[in-house]
């Protein structure tokens, strides 16, 4: 019959409560369960910008074609900048009518949103006052990534462990014995929270005054867990 004692002590990771658990398997190999986590923070150098181009009018021909037009102007204009096809993406597209009760007539609108991927963050502002010269009039958020990921992703499962590590000689200390060797790790998994700005809307002085506006990236936070259970000796 396995025996299991809970040992007091918590520690918060990811939103989940986690315990230490000295236990005695069927082979009578005393062992304690402990969990780590991991945390690197980072200075982000790509970013994900959604474009929204958003026009309304009275016949549906006349809408679609002045989105279409400005669509391809913007792509157009993407390329002629450099930017790599798979860095841009077509997210959504949406065209409906619809009753304006102000005035009791129909009305039709279109709108596409474009996701735009910035390696070089140098660029940003440049590709923002570009494609809002082309007709880009919402901007449906930006995403904070880095190119470096896996190698944060690394760090993060090193300083996991060491955690878990930590808390197993802790608690063996505490119950005057000795941690042993690793019997069984569990990836916990990990994530990369991303750091969005608000959506805005681009239109008239409006415009102007987002070309102006300074990049703030900050810091963006890379973590992971895991279970380890030690050998008791």
């Amino acid at each position: 019959m396995k025996k299991s004692i809970l040992v007091a002590g918590v520690c918060v990771a990811m939103g989940l409560t986690a315990q230490a658990q000295v236990t005695t398997t069927g082979n009578n190999v005393p062992q304690i369960q402990v969990q780590g986590v991991g945390k690197i923070k980072a200075v982000p150098d790509q970013a994900v910008i959604r474009l929204g181009i958003e026009n309304k009018g009275k016949t549906a021909d006349e809408v679609k074609k002045t989105n279409d037009a400005i669509v391809a102007s913007v792509l157009k204009y993407l390329k002629d900048a450099k930017v790599p096809e798979k860095n841009i993406q077509t997210e959504r597209v949406s065209f409906y009518s619809y009753k304006d009760y102000t005035d009791k007539k129909d009305y039709y609108q279109a709108s596409q949103t474009i996701t735009l991927t910035v390696e070089d963050l140098s660029k940003y502002e440049v590709l923002v006052a570009g494609v809002m010269g082309k007709g880009v009039n919402r901007i449906d958020g930006v995403e904070y990534k880095s190119s470096q990921l896996a190698s944060y992703q690394t760090e993060a499962r090193k300083l996991a462990v060491q955690e878990a590590k930590k808390k197993a000689t802790d608690y063996a200390t505490a119950l005057g014995q000795k941690v042993g060797k690793v019997l069984v790790v569990t990836d916990g998994g990990g994530s990369m929270p991303p750091v969005f700005r608000p959506m805005y809307a681009l239109k008239g002085a409006a415009a102007d005054e987002g070309v102006d506006q300074t990049l703030a990236v900050g810091e963006i936070e890379i973590n992971t867990s895991v279970s380890i259970s030690f050998e008791l000796e």
